[in-house]
């Protein structure tokens, strides 16, 4: 049984006030003495806890360091990141019929998606812990972002990639950031089993989210989220509907929410219902929640155009089916072609994302036409990775190009 409870006392391995617990057996570890990222007892996930739990007044600055106050560190390797825009998007408002509609739009962070608040916190916990290389499965945004932060460093990076199911710029960018790249003959799950098995033998520091820390900066898009609508119009979010790959962001998101709830900044009832949507070829939690269960079943064969969450086994599902669960939201799948319908939407309203974000605003809108989003929500959909980091797709959603001839008249005559 999960076990995802905030309270009780300060464990004497506490280093600072910090520590991780086992959110399946409730074991507490030392947080930085040795490199771990699953209990050494039960084998299930971890979480990072703290002694205290800060209020929105704590915090100060701007980007993921602001909210230094809720991290294990004052400060991290940082590019930066953070502070992205929560956009209005009218014609998408319009379409859905609900009382409002935000876009987070996460792409605007340093390399480009939502990776980049993770690795700031989990570069620094590897800086702390000494080690000597950093490595990754990935499908795309993991990968440029761990490359750049791991370059800010000066600590190598290995990059696992599924070959030939990886978009071309996000390629571009850990190569670009110096990172050592290995394509892997099979999906991105069979990159993660391997690259696992590498960091427990310790020859690289895993940062998939797995790790507990690279959770800790994801949290902050919440925080962001909740101060950012209060300042916009006076009131917090009903509901965030997000992509769901590794279920990293469902799972920060939920873990966020219940440490304002601990520190007495955010009553239950105004936690926002977490919505996961995945893309059909690749919708193993959705089958798990459609299902009731608390627990995924892998699927060994994915395919979908979302390349960012083409994933058959994500890996923090014991974190975040709770969330979905105790916050009264669900889970959905979408077709390729509504993803595909909602990036042209998006960019319309002038966001321009990769596919796997537009699953957010795709799902909001079939969960809108089947009556399980009602009229009067105020929502927010997170989009988690900048158009250009899968141009190819981007220009297959958009409209072909006009050959026309050197000169005015024929452009014109074009028109």
């Amino acid at each position: 049984m999960t076990d995802l409870s905030l309270g009780g006392s300060t464990p004497a391995v506490a280093d600072d006030g910090v520590w991780l617990a086992c959110v399946e057996c409730g074991d507490t570890i030392a947080p930085f003495d040795d490199v771990v990222y699953e209990c050494p007892d039960c084998g299930g996930l971890l979480e990072a806890r703290y002694d205290e739990y800060p209020t929105f007044d704590e915090f100060a600055g701007d980007g993921v360091w602001r909210y230094a106050a809720a991290l294990p560190f004052p400060e991290g390797v940082s590019i930066r990141e953070g502070n992205t825009p929560l956009y209005d998007v009218p014609e998408i408002k319009a379409e859905a019929d609900v009382a409002d509609l935000r876009v987070k739009h996460e792409g605007a962070n340093p390399t480009g998606s939502f990776k980049d608040r993770g690795m700031t916190v989990g570069v620094k916990v590897a800086d702390r812990l000494g080690v000597d290389r950093l490595a990754c499965a990935s499908t795309g945004n993991t990968s440029a972002a761990l490359a750049a932060y791991g370059a800010r460093a000066n600590t190598p990076v290995l990059v696992l990639l599924p070959a030939g199911k990886v978009a071309a710029g996000k390629v571009a960018q850990a190569a670009l950031h110096g990172a050592r790249i290995c394509e892997v003959d099979g999906n991105f799950d069979d990159c993660l089993d391997v690259v696992s098995e590498l960091a427990d033998r310790g020859e690289a520091y895993l940062l998939n989210s797995l790790n507990p820390f690279r959770l800790e900066g994801q949290k902050t898009i919440g925080l962001e989220i909740l101060e950012q609508s209060r300042d916009a119009h006076g009131n917090l979010p009903d509901r965030i509907v997000l992509p769901v790959g590794n279920a990293g962001n469902t799972a920060a998101l939920y873990k966020c929410f219940r440490e304002l709830v601990e520190a007495g900044e955010l009553d239950e009832a105004d936690v926002p219902k977490l919505t996961g949507v995945q893309a059909e070829g690749a919708a193993p939690m959705v089958e798990a929640v459609e299902e009731g269960r608390d627990y995924v079943q892998r699927w060994d064969d994915v395919e979908t155009r979302a390349t960012a969450i083409r994933i058959g086994n994500p890996v923090n599902a014991p974190k975040a089916l709770p969330g979905i669960y105790d916050t009264g939201g669900t889970a959905v799948a979408v077709s390729d072609e509504k993803i595909t319908e909602a990036q042209r939407m998006l960019a319309e309203d002038g966001v321009g994302v990769e596919p796997a974000s537009a699953a957010s605003v795709a799902g909001l809108l079939k969960l809108r036409e089947r009556g399980d989003i009602t009229a009067d929500e105020r929502v927010v959909c997170l989009t988690t990775g900048h158009l250009l980091k899968d141009p190819e797709a981007a220009a297959e959603a958009g409209g072909d190009t006009t050959p026309v001839p050197a000169d005015a008249d024929g452009v014109l005559d074009a028109l």
